[in-house]
């Protein structure tokens, strides 16, 4: 009985023991994981401060203004060009320009479609008997 419960001892202790080390070895890669996460971040917040530096550059107004001059040909506003809200004509009433092709061509009255319940009838009416 006593050398069955030594037998159990030392499994359980082997057990315990090999638990142990993968409970170890999966925190030692866990931080690990982590130092390299915490690195892939500060290397992207660095590329974040080097591309807001770029972008601060690219967007100086007197670098706009130089390539505005160099490739846009804009001239002063004249005072003729400027004038008041409330002398701006109204809005164009809505024209329907096919409406008055049709109307034009004499299409205007509306037609009989195959869908119609009307077409229907005027269908099976004008089929000859046999």
């Amino acid at each position: 009985m006593v050398r069955i419960l030594n037998i159990l001892a030392i499994v359980a202790l082997i057990g315990s023991a090999i638990y142990a080390y993968t409970i170890k070895y999966e925190t030692i890669f866990h931080a690990e994981t982590i130092v390299k996460l915490q690195h892939e971040i500060k290397k992207e917040r660095d590329q974040i401060g080097t591309l807001r530096a770029e972008w601060a550059h690219l967007t100086r107004p007197e670098r706009i203004l130089a390539l505005a001059d160099k490739f846009l040909d804009l001239q002063p506003v004249a005072l003729n060009q400027i004038i008041r809200a409330d002398t701006l004509p109204g809005k164009a009433p809505r024209v329907d320009a096919i409406g008055r092709k049709l109307e034009a061509l004499g299409l205007a009255e509306p037609t009989n479609t195959p869908g119609d319940a009307n077409a229907l009838d005027a269908a099976v009416s004008a089929t000859p008997a046999r």
